[in-house]
């Protein structure tokens, strides 16, 4: 058997065992690592990866980082008095609504990211930060904040779009707003729903 005819067998089986590698690595790593992330992220997994164009890797990338960053913060539970105080102020903003729907939106939106810094998220000053960190320990809820702060700031947004916005962001004060359990993308437990919560009102001619 000539050199050349080795270095040819040499190659290939090498070849072949680096493709086995890739396929196997694919199956058991990207797979899992896929499965995982969908399961701890939830809803905010489809959101990074829309916003990643589908680029799978770019959004394990994105998603990962945020709980390496994120995913240590403890949150803090909150005293009777001031849990109180917060769901008080809530309920107030909520009956508002029906007077004042883009005004008790952007309350309300006030009012979650300083519960969020609260219980010992970012400031709301640093909003992108908050937002990241609210999407490891409230993935299935974090989108609420997202939709106030889009409807606060949309000049056009029709009354049910302000509703269907406080809608959401209220599953998010509920999350933030109680010590208790309620699981998180990183496998923490944390806010468990307010109790008696009021119905959301609808605005005086609104028709809805």
């Amino acid at each position: 058997m000539s050199t050349l005819t080795t270095v040819l067998i040499i190659v290939a089986l090498v070849a072949v065992v680096l493709v086995a590698g890739v396929l196997i690595r694919a199956r058991t790593g990207t797979g899992s690592g896929t499965r995982s992330l969908k399961r701890s992220f939830g809803p905010e997994y489809d959101r990074s990866l829309e916003r990643h164009g589908g680029d799978v890797e770019a959004t394990h990338r994105d998603l990962r980082e945020r709980v390496e960053r994120y995913g240590r913060i403890r949150p803090l539970p909150l005293e009777p008095a001031v849990r109180e105080q917060y769901t008080a102020q809530w309920t107030t903003l909520q009956e508002r609504f029906v007077d004042a729907p883009a005004q008790a939106v952007a309350d309300a939106e006030q009012l979650l990211t300083r519960v969020a810094a609260t219980r010992g998220f970012p400031d709301p000053d640093r909003r992108d930060e908050q937002l990241a960190a609210l999407s490891v320990h409230h993935p299935h809820h974090v989108e609420g904040l997202r939709m106030i702060h889009r409807a606060t700031r949309s000049g056009s947004a029709s009354t049910e779009e302000l509703r269907e916005a406080l809608v959401q962001a209220r599953a998010l004060f509920e999350d933030l707003a109680v010590a208790g359990s309620s699981a998180s993308a990183d496998g923490q437990r944390h806010s468990a729903p307010v109790r008696g919560r009021v119905p959301l009102l609808k605005p005086k001619g609104s028709g809805v």
